[in-house]
């Protein structure tokens, strides 16, 4: 497989797997290519580190998911990292994550996000999630969305780049 062609499929790659049932045959059609190359670049990609996993975007709002919170806790630093793996496994969180507390007017450490068809929904989800893992101890927050900007996957190529190699 050429560059071009590699960074072709990065490219598509990166808007993301056609929804058929052989999206990877789909893919070489596209880019006029065989369908063993493309599985051959995403094996060699794996195994070289520079893709470590496939996701999905989820739109949540198309799914009749109209509520969504963030909810932000301040625990202590010797327990964060375990909280947020804890956290992550719950189903009905989508996001886990550490981030530095800014101090004296954020002293919040830990994010999660909740999503539910309204809010009384995601309240009753953090409720329980708050006597499933016993953190009725450490102050919280409940953050919900008013509007949605944006939602889309990471940007890896680059959109000037890749509007340039269209080209």
């Amino acid at each position: 497989m050429t560059d071009l062609q590699q960074q072709r499929l990065r490219q598509a790659l990166q808007r993301g797997l056609p929804i058929c049932e052989r999206p990877y045959a789909a893919l070489a059609a596209e880019l006029g290519i065989a369908e063993a190359a493309v599985l051959e670049a995403i094996s060699g990609w794996c195994r070289q580190g520079l893709i470590k996993r496939f996701g999905v975007v989820v739109r949540h709002q198309e799914l009749g998911y109209r509520a969504n919170a963030m909810v932000v806790w301040d625990v202590p630093d010797e327990v964060v990292d375990d909280l947020g793996e804890r956290l992550g496994r719950i189903p009905q969180v989508s996001l886990s994550y550490r981030r530095p507390r800014r101090l004296p007017d954020w002293p919040f450490n830990l994010f999660c996000m909740i999503h539910g068809k309204d809010r009384q929904q995601v309240l009753a989800i953090l409720a329980g999630i708050i006597k499933q893992q016993q953190l009725d101890q450490y102050p919280h927050r409940v953050l919900f969305s008013t509007r949605r900007f944006k939602q889309q996957g990471a940007d890896y190529v680059g959109t000037t780049q890749a509007a340039a190699t269209a080209r």
